[in-house]
């Protein structure tokens, strides 16, 4: 088990954070977090993968420990987001890499995957969506209603997710044994989120996830003509991205695998080492 590093990189003239560990000559993976976690949520995946990959993790922009410039300063978009990503592996000398996506991590990481097909040696896709099947309604349906209409009433549903509460209930629903997961990563991601001019930057990506659904079409033509190997390990009692977000890889990937475990949104917390098994077979027989 290799040591985890955690350094900063300036891109664009904004510092981001990330977290690495593994030999440098060693084949690369990129983990992509969601939201409204870091590079926090990989802290114990990392070593159990390290031995065999440079596992590079970073905080988007406006996340973790990364810059967070206020929303006058920056434009908060996905596209933007892949951007800065991209410019940290640039930056790093990753040209080739297999990556992990989570929640918001799958739309960076499918613009990456969009602008430079070569790249991307594997996907494994975490509750990380991709087709319109898996969206659950209720909990998207005030996503929606705030895209299509900035009002009081549209932002004030789309603040409650920023609320404690609310990242406490991504965190336990779904989870077979709430007593597996740690308060410290609800408080964690909160005290985040809680920062000054942060919920600008968040409302300002809630808003602009309505592009997300409009890349799909290019993802699953990208999924079917780059043969890409594609694991899709999910946690099926999730209540953000259901079950059938994985299922539906099966209809553009080439031989995908795809796994339902007992668990929920942030699967990381509670099946660490089923997940951490499936990850460390499909890489050795798939890259």
């Amino acid at each position: 088990m290799s040591a985890v590093h955690h350094r900063y990189q300036a891109v664009a003239g904004r510092q981001i954070f990330y977290r690495e560990a593994g030999r440098p000559d060693a084949p690369a993976l990129v983990l992509l977090h969601g939201y409204p976690t870091s590079s926090f949520m990989f802290r114990n995946l990392i070593p159990q993968l390290s031995d065999r990959y440079r596992v590079i993790a970073p905080d988007f922009l406006g996340f973790g420990q990364s810059d967070a410039p206020a929303v006058e300063e920056f434009d908060y978009t996905f596209d933007a987001l892949a951007d800065v990503t991209a410019g940290l592996l640039t930056q790093l000398g990753v040209s080739r890499y297999a990556m992990y996506v989570q929640d918001y991590g799958a739309p960076v990481g499918w613009r990456l995957a969009l602008r430079d097909p070569e790249a991307i040696t594997a996907v494994i896709t975490q509750n990380g969506n991709g087709y319109d099947a898996g969206f659950v309604d209720s909990f998207w349906a005030p996503v929606w209603d705030y895209h299509r209409e900035q009002t009081p009433q549209t932002e004030e549903a789309m603040r409650g997710a920023l609320s404690l509460e609310a990242i406490r209930w991504q965190y336990l629903t779904g989870v077979p044994d709430e007593s597996l997961v740690s308060p410290d990563t609800w408080h964690h991601d909160f005290a985040l989120v809680s920062r000054p001019g942060n919920d600008a930057v968040q409302l300002k990506l809630f808003l602009d996830y309505a592009t997300n659904p409009t890349l799909y079409p290019a993802l699953h033509d990208y999924l079917r003509t780059s043969e890409v190997p594609v694991l899709a390990v999910w946690g099926e009692n999730d209540q953000i991205f259901g079950p059938d977000g994985a299922r539906a890889f099966a209809e553009d990937a080439v031989d995908p695998e795809i796994h339902l475990l007992d668990g929920g949104h942030f699967l990381l917390e509670s099946a660490l080492a089923d997940v951490t098994a499936l990850i460390r077979d499909f890489l050795s027989r798939r890259l």
